[in-house]
Parts: structure tokens; sequence; C-alpha cells
């Protein structure tokens, strides 16, 4: 990342400590580059931090929702704190109050129509026959059937792709973690029609990225950002939808096909866990957002449950007696007759 401001030797300074203590930083150094573009936006002269830029730098992150704006900010601030053990006249800012999980951005669940309404237009973008509207619909269809994470996506080399196997190789993932990422045969034949044409433009070593902009260089997470949001007014799909929510609808449908298919749920969860590279299912459970499709099937498989229940007792138990838990309401806790795993009841906006 190259960066301009007059606090960029600061800033590079700052992200080269942290990753020689062991952490490799790579989210907060994405950050640190949004505050420099904001320094030169500014004409940001000084080689220290005031007030007067902390709070402009604030009132700009107004827009974001509470938890990126508190993730931004906290960044800076650890800025403000290095550069002020340097120079005693430089500003370090309070911390901003802790966000409560209510004001959390609860995350969109596309609909099969919205995605294909994605794709169909990230297929139209312009120019028309360069490889950018390739690009696009093959990175979006990819974070729709395979929920990975974007940034994930963008790190992509083309060994990465192995159409052998059918596998996609993370090399690094969240907390440094690599796994493979198997793939449905529909996303290695895009994957595959893709990189024919990405390879006859771009450059064709092994670690050459997969994703790459119109100077055959690697996409950016800002570019695809500011894309990704032009492509949803297109479709007229609701503001504040986030391509990040592609994830979560991956694991909201991968959830609804096995209900539908009779799986059992519970046991298939610590898969989905694993796929999506999670430590665990506590992980997982944050995608699980329960929509009006998801809770109908939940209710479905409950009625099934009970009546097959009722059939094979006769509404009894085993003394003859009416079994009192089989007229009770149903409940979805771990405590109700059935255990069965219950996403959270957020309904889709």
């Amino acid at each position: 990342m190259e960066l301009h401001s007059s606090l960029a030797g600061a800033i590079q300074t700052l992200i080269d400590l942290r990753r020689l203590s062991g952490s490799d930083y790579k989210g907060q150094t994405q950050l640190l580059g949004y505050f420099d573009r904001f320094l030169r936006e500014q004409k940001w002269s000084m080689t220290h931090i005031t007030r007067e830029i902390t709070d402009l730098y604030l009132e700009r992150l107004s827009r974001l929702a509470p938890r990126s704006r508190s993730n931004r900010f906290s960044v800076v601030r650890q800025l403000c704190e290095y550069v002020a053990r340097s120079d005693p006249h430089s500003f370090v800012p309070e911390p901003l109050r802790a966000v409560p999980s209510g004001e959390a951005h609860r995350p969109y669940i596309y609909t099969r129509s919205e995605i294909r309404m994605l794709l169909s237009a990230a297929s139209n973008l312009p120019p028309s026959h360069s490889l950018r509207p390739h690009t696009y619909r093959t990175l979006l269809g990819l974070l729709y059937t395979t929920g990975i994470r974007i940034g994930e996506a963008l790190a992509l080399n083309v060994e990465h792709f192995q159409s052998a196997e059918k596998v996609l190789y993370i090399a690094e993932g969240k907390f440094r973690k690599a796994r493979f990422v198997p793939l449905s045969p529909s996303t290695c034949q895009a994957l595959e029609h893709y990189l024919a044409k990405r390879l006859q433009i771009g450059p064709r070593w092994p670690d050459a990225p997969l994703f790459i902009n119109g100077r055959s260089r690697r996409l950016h997470h800002c570019t695809v950002n500011t894309t990704f949001h032009r492509l949803l007014q297109v479709c007229t799909i609701p503001r504040g939808s986030r391509i990040h929510d592609l994830r979560h609808t991956f694991a909201h449908d991968r959830l609804l096909a096995w209900y539908r298919d009779g799986q059992d749920v519970n046991a298939r969860l610590p898969w989905l866990s694993t796929y999506m590279g999670h430590v665990d299912i506590h992980s997982t459970q944050v995608y699980l957002q329960a929509t009006v499709e998801l809770i109908d099937e939940v209710d479905r498989r409950f009625h099934r449950h009970y009546l097959d229940k009722l059939k094979h007792h006769g509404g009894q138990n085993e003394t003859g007696q009416v079994d009192k838990a089989l007229l009770q309401p149903l409940s979805p806790g771990p405590e109700g007759p059935c255990r069965e795993y219950h996403p959270r009841l957020s309904r889709r906006r």
C-alpha cells in the first residue's frame, strides 16, 4: 500500500512495528490507508495530529454504521498514541463509546432474484468488450456460492484455483488460517471460463492475482466496494446492503437447503463452520439469520415431528396417559421438546 500524506512515515512505521510483534495488521493497514487518503484530501501538511483534524475525520465517518465508525476511529487513535510518544504536541482523542450489539449492522439476506439482478448488472459494466464485466460477475458469483470473505477472494492468485481438484486454496484467511474450499461444478466452470479470458489479458505466472483491474493489477477492496454500491443502485436493492452480506446469504441459503432436504442440521453445522473458515460453530451462528422462508421450514419440520409422534403413540405416552408435552406450544429453545438448531429470529428487512 502506498502512503502519500505528511504522516505517511509515521503510519508506515506503526504498521511495521505491529507486524513485527506478530500481528498481520492487514485490516488495520487498510483503515490507516483511508486516513492517509483523508489527510491528502484535506491537504494536511503537519507531522503531528490535532483535535481539529480528528474531529473532521470523525465527522466524515458519521455516514458509516456505528461498528464500522468505531473500528476506523480506534485504529486512528492507535496512530495518535504512537505519534504522541515522540511529539508531545500531538493530540490523542478519547475513545468512542462501545457499540452495543443492538446497534451493530443487521445483515441483509439477498433473494435469489436479487442475486440474478446483481450478476446481470455486473455483466453490463463498461467497457463492454473489456475483462471488467467478466471479473465482477465472476467475483460476485464466487462470493455468493462459496461464502468466502471479500479479502480472501481479492487475495487469490492464479495458482490458488485448482481446476482438476475443483477446489480453491485460501492461502491466508482470517487469523492466518489456510484452508481448501471445494467448489460446485457450476462455480468451477464459471472460474475456468473467466480464467481463460483473464490469461489472455493479464500476467500468466502462478502467483499473479486472479482478479485484476484494467491495469492488470490486483483489484483493490475500495474499488470493488464502490462498484458494488453502484450495482446495488442499478438493481434498486435497499441502501445499506454490503458486499459482506453475500457471505451471510451463503450461510442462510445453505441452512435452508439442508432443512428442505431433510438433513440433520445440527450434525452439519460443524461442516459449515469449517467451510467458512471459522474456529467453531459459535462464530458461524452470527451468520445464521432467520428469514420467513427459514422459519417456515423449521416450523414445517417441527409439525412433522409432532404429527409422527402423535400417530405412533396415539397421543399417549408409554403409561397410556395423554402425553402433555404434545399439547404444549412448540418451543425453539434448547430446553424445548425438539432440540433442533434454531437460527436467530431476526427476520429479513
